[in-house]
């Protein structure tokens, strides 16, 4: 008579331990940039992804990391998600293994509750997931390939179409806005609420906000009023204004622009026509933000 093999319950209960860790690890950093596509474009482009395919990465990237997650909760599919994520972790080390020098330090918190910069840690760190990865997989039980690669693909599809919905509510939320009336300048207020308004968000010791400022001074604008806000360091603004050649003015009302307008990182524009928002600029890589402003009737 056959013999059916049981493992030990202590191998079982690690598998769920290390599948459940493991899962809210993928699946807060999948859902993270599903529902913040353009902000994490911004993030990817930062690390070295080129600006003109961050997006639809950020998107695919995010899809994938929360169908693993999806997977890792589910026993009959846990070894595919072993797979899976140990592939997308080693994939990430040595991407940023080849770009190491340039990245160091750059920020890389994959996940909303995981602060982490690139460094000697950033690898033992994705070691120790790949660690409890083949761990919840080796002991989570077999994956019939045949039989269940239907409910994968139904389950991936699923995934997709609501990172789809995702990327159009975020498109949706990127125009249209109703912008402050007035803004301080200086100590008094500042009406932006007439006429075309470009506000360009900046670090003044970005040396990418500098480029992106210089090559902004350079446009032919079509009557528009110039709206700095420097995100730190607000002393170094007119020295950054004067360098840049750009002819406007600098905000002091940080709080209330952010709030208003969000952005993921600077360099950041939002474009005003009569006081509502009709473009939100995120990308700053020449030819960028030029196209975008002349397209809007900005520039010539």
């Amino acid at each position: 008579m056959a013999r059916t093999f049981e493992q030990p319950q202590w191998k079982t209960i690690a598998s769920w331990v290390a599948a459940i860790l493991v899962a809210a690890l993928f699946l807060s950093s999948g859902i993270w940039k599903i529902t913040d596509p353009f902000g994490w474009a911004v993030l990817i482009h930062q690390l070295k992804v080129p600006q003109v395919v961050s997006l639809p990465f950020a998107v695919s990237l995010g899809t994938m990391e929360a169908f693993t997650g999806l997977l890792f909760l589910i026993p009959a599919y846990r070894r595919l998600a072993a797979w899976l994520g140990t592939a997308l972790l080693v994939v990430f080390m040595i991407y940023i293994g080849i770009n190491y020098n340039a990245l160091l330090g750059a920020d890389c918190s994959c996940f909303p509750f995981v602060k982490r910069a690139v460094g000697p840690m950033f690898f033992v760190e994705d070691a120790g997931m790949i660690v409890l990865a083949v761990v919840a997989g080796i002991w989570g039980g077999s994956f019939a390939f045949g039989k269940r690669l239907r409910g994968a693909a139904i389950m991936l599809g699923a995934v997709a179409v609501c990172a789809v919905v995702f990327l159009g509510i975020a498109y949706s939320r990127q125009t249209g806005t109703l912008a402050p009336q007035t803004v301080k300048v200086n100590g008094k207020a500042f009406d932006i609420s007439k006429g075309k308004v470009f506000i360009y968000f900046y670090d003044p010791e970005c040396m990418h906000c500098l480029d992106a400022g210089e090559r902004m001074a350079k446009l032919n604008w079509n009557d528009v009023t110039f709206v700095g806000q420097p995100v730190v360091r607000p002393q170094f603004a007119p020295a950054f204004m004067e360098r840049t050649g750009l002819k406007g003015v600098t905000a002091d009302d940080l709080a209330l622009l952010k709030k208003t307008f969000p952005y993921a990182a600077t360099p950041a524009g939002v474009a005003l026509d009569n006081g509502r928002e009709v473009a939100a600029l995120s990308t700053f890589e020449d030819p960028e933000p030029a196209t975008t402003i002349r397209k809007l009737g900005f520039a010539k």
